[in-house]
């Protein structure tokens, strides 16, 4: 990909609209465009970032059963009138429209109500279960402040898995399964040492449900950090018996400001028996399903790696879900065409091996382009200037960790290969 070819700009200055850093970041560098308050659309760079953080999660989904799905936005008001979430006083956030001939519908702001009817049509016996169905899909949200950038979207794109089991004790050992494939996924986009499994209201079905928080100066959430058994405890729950159930005191806990960056839910019958969800077991008896649920915000994964990972100078992205993995920048090009010419060729040769690379071939100076580089945040940045052409090397730096080193191309391809 070519720099000059993208239609997006960076901008030298923040927008005035933006308080949160993951919108200021992602706006100045191009990734995002800011349609109102709450709303963003994916620019080029920004929707490479999304889809990887999307693969990351259907990977480590798909390994423990997940099954994907979609289903539609628009909702049904008769299914959740059933379980009785259609009520503004019950679920306050609703985007509710009509169709012309008046009917009332809503735009899906989380799926249980949808997919539990469906799986009527498809669980009858124990011999269909279990069954774990997931989706990626844009939900819609009228929240009172959208004041996060994308952390706190009305329209966002969400992970929704649902499972469907016999009984209590095979929604537990999934339930387990889910915990650690969430910590596979944090491990993943380069949060895990600051995401912590939380412990939360738990509802009707458990005493606690289990929220993933990253530990932020940016988030909402107050929680309680024990470092040593790699766990929290939300503010909402931190009370003396929580801190005895989970053998706790409160001096080994650390007070922190944390982003939730994901929730797990044993729902138990409250979905399938409204709704009419139940199999025969070996005998014959009839059982409702016991479900779960599980969460995780994609785009605010994203706008989480931006206010966790970024230093002062721009965003820094992990390998994993980097938009490219080297930002070639040339230099001295209108002194030199030969200088194009190899910095071309290099991105040309890369791009063969299946490495990712983003070519600045502006006609703008080394500082306007070495900003450009840090603001957007590609793990490494390699320099073509007439001073590599004499030395038949190549300058790369670092955007994690600031160091610079001069190498082969040969030397660079295994570096990205073993990224």
């Amino acid at each position: 990909m070519l720099q000059s070819q993208l239609f997006t700009r960076t901008r030298r200055e923040a927008p005035k609209d933006e308080v949160s850093k993951n919108a200021e970041l992602l706006v100045r560098a191009g990734f995002v465009h800011k349609e109102m308050a709450g709303v963003y659309s994916y620019l080029p760079l920004g929707l490479r970032v999304l889809n990887k953080i999307t693969q990351v999660v259907r990977e480590e989904i798909n390994a423990i059963g997940g099954q994907e799905v979609v289903m539609t936005a628009l909702q049904d008001p008769e299914l959740w009138q059933k379980t009785g979430r259609w009520d503004d006083a019950v679920v306050d956030n609703w985007f509710k429209t009509k169709l012309k001939n008046d009917t009332e519908l809503g735009l899906g702001l989380t799926h249980e109500e949808e997919i539990t009817a469906i799986m009527t049509e498809h669980i009858t016996s124990y011999r269909d279960l279990p069954v774990y169905a997931y989706q990626f899909q844009t939900k819609f949200r009228n929240e009172a402040r959208a004041k996060s950038g994308i952390m706190r979207g009305r329209e966002f794109l969400m992970k929704d898995l649902y499972s469907f089991n016999a009984n209590q004790e095979d929604l537990d050992a999934f339930y387990e399964k889910a915990k650690a494939a969430y910590h596979k996924i944090y491990d993943r986009l380069g949060l895990g040492d600051r995401t912590y499994l939380t412990f939360a209201a738990g509802g009707i079905f458990s005493k606690y449900s289990h929220e993933f928080q990253t530990v932020s100066e940016a988030g909402e959430d107050t929680i309680y950090v024990s470092k040593e058994r790699g766990i929290a405890i939300n503010e909402e729950v931190y009370t003396d018996e929580v801190l005895s159930d989970l053998g706790l005191a409160k001096a080994d806990l650390v007070e922190k400001k944390s982003i939730e960056v994901g929730n797990i839910f044993k729902l138990g019958t409250k979905f399938s028996e409204p709704l009419g969800l139940s199999y025969l077991d070996e005998k014959g008896e009839k059982h409702p399903v016991v479900m779960g649920s599980y969460g995780i915000g994609i785009s605010r994964l994203m706008g989480t790696v931006v206010e966790a990972l970024s230093d002062e100078k721009g965003m820094v992205w992990p390998k994993s879900i980097a938009p490219m993995v080297v930002h070639v920048v040339e230099l001295g090009r209108d002194k030199n065409e030969q200088v194009h010419s190899e910095a071309k060729a290099l991105h040309d040769r890369l791009e063969k091996q299946g490495i990712e690379i983003l070519l600045d071939d502006r006609s703008l100076s080394a500082g306007e382009k070495f900003a450009d580089s840090d603001l957007i945040g590609i793990p490494y940045r390699v320099v073509v200037s007439e001073r590599t052409l004499q030395s038949g090397t190549l300058e790369l730096k670092d955007r994690a960790t600031g160091e610079t080193d001069m190498l082969t191309e040969a030397e660079l391809v295994n570096l990205c290969a073993n990224a």
